[in-house]
């Protein structure tokens, strides 16, 4: 089955101004699916496999002069040399656009080694795991478009002109995430199979290859402690002594699952007029499939008797909106959350050319008004148009003078 991702036009479009695009994302995430449906002709060299590797990187100079475009890259983390061999090709014709397209994943320093030496040269997009609208195949929400001028309440309006997606296809990709071989198959068999071997391949494979000196038994466990943890602000003492190793150590494996896309750390909102702010990022397991299969849930019946429905709703919600923002990039956006010392928390804070909003987010179809004081305050103390709150409701309404609910089927 052919899924059509929501970064397509967003990946031509990036071809006609650049020479190299470069799509970052988890491994079985559709990287080289999406390459191959953006570029179908041109010629695609997997890195991974030997004896395309020799073939390019044998003599880069010779391959490249016979294929000086319209090449696939798949897997480049595995040949950082070749981005010094790719500066000088693209620099011998500056001026030529759309002429590779690279993919990569599981490589902490992938990004930075394309950044520093290809600089000026090349678009970086990252592609997550698919979309709710994707796996339905329909367009983008309307919701997006709320991000291309200034905030202002006329601007909902659009939202609730918009055909909504069923619920209950929006809970079946929050309770198994947005992976696409496992979720399209409907096997649940197929379903944890695959996930067992992807996790196995992850820390037996990917991780063990990048980092030879890691002890993988350790970082396995931090893993595994991490899906208890999504949602968090971590204490990353109290973690490592969890784990018996240093406090250094919990810093690089978290550096190790951010870089390879598996983790998503939230900084903290400073720009607060209030003095009481935590400084510490929060974070979560991006895939909510991956968080809940590490969790034994495979059921909604489960992930609502388990402790971490809330936070795992949480998680889907952010992930759902900045996969939106990612693949429509109108304008450059930045993604924190924001708490104090006494415990006042919004779940999502978006800021941009469009200005600031705050998000809360609940997993219910209700919400008493008096559990949104905090949401209120902080649109007013910010002198802010509106807030959201994004919940299961069936229909999206004004909540307060200042908060409108969106129901997630509208996202």
């Amino acid at each position: 089955m052919i899924i059509k991702r929501n970064f397509e036009k967003l990946i031509r479009n990036l071809l006609g101004h650049f020479p190299i695009v470069t799509i970052l994302g988890a491994r079985q995430s559709g990287k080289t699916t999406l390459a191959k449906q953006v570029a179908p002709d041109w010629q695609y060299i997997d890195i991974e496999k030997p004896s395309d590797y020799e073939r390019l990187m044998h003599d880069p100079e010779f391959f490249f002069n016979q294929y000086p475009d319209h090449v696939i890259i798949d897997e480049a983390q595995r040949a950082p040399k070749l981005f010094e061999a790719l500066r000088g090709i693209i620099d011998r014709k500056r001026h030529q656009k759309g002429r590779f397209i690279i993919t990569g994943s599981s490589s902490p320093e992938l990004q930075n080694q394309i950044s520093e030496t290809l600089a000026g040269r090349i678009a970086i997009v990252e592609l997550s795991t698919l979309k709710t609208n994707e796996y339905c195949q329909k367009p983008i929400s309307k919701f997006y478009k709320l991000f291309e001028n200034r905030l202002s309440k006329k601007s909902l309006e659009i939202i609730s002109n918009q055909k909504k997606l069923p619920l209950k296809k929006v809970q079946h990709i929050w309770l198994y995430g947005g992976y696409p071989e496992p979720l399209l198959s409907n096997d649940q068999n197929f379903y944890n199979l695959w996930m067992k071997g992807y996790f196995d391949a992850y820390i037996n494979r990917d991780i063990a290859k990048l980092f030879p000196q890691l002890n993988s038994l350790a970082y396995q466990r931090f893993v595994s402690m991490l899906c208890y943890l999504s949602g968090t602000i971590l204490n990353r003492s109290e973690v490592a002594r969890s784990l018996s190793v240093s406090e250094k150590s919990v810093r690089d494996y978290l550096q190790i699952i951010s870089g390879t896309f598996l983790w998503r750390e939230l900084p903290s909102f400073e720009k607060s007029k209030i003095k009481t702010i935590i400084k510490m990022p929060r974070g979560h397991i991006r895939d909510s499939g991956l968080l809940h299969y590490l969790l034994n849930i495979d059921s909604l019946e489960k992930l609502y008797r388990h402790p971490i429905i809330g936070r795992s709703f949480e998680g889907f919600v952010i992930e759902e909106i900045l996969k939106g923002l990612s693949a429509i990039k109108t304008t450059n956006w930045k993604a924190y959350y924001y708490r104090t010392r006494h415990g006042v928390e919004i779940d999502l804070i978006l800021e941009g050319r469009f200005g600031i909003i705050p998000i809360e987010i609940k997993h219910g179809s209700y919400v008493k008004i008096s559990q949104l004081s905090n949401l209120e305050n902080f649109i007013i103390d910010h002198n802010l148009p509106f807030g959201l709150l994004v919940n299961q409701t069936e229909k999206p309404c004004w909540l307060t003078a200042n908060i409108f609910q969106i129901p997630i089927s509208y996202l």
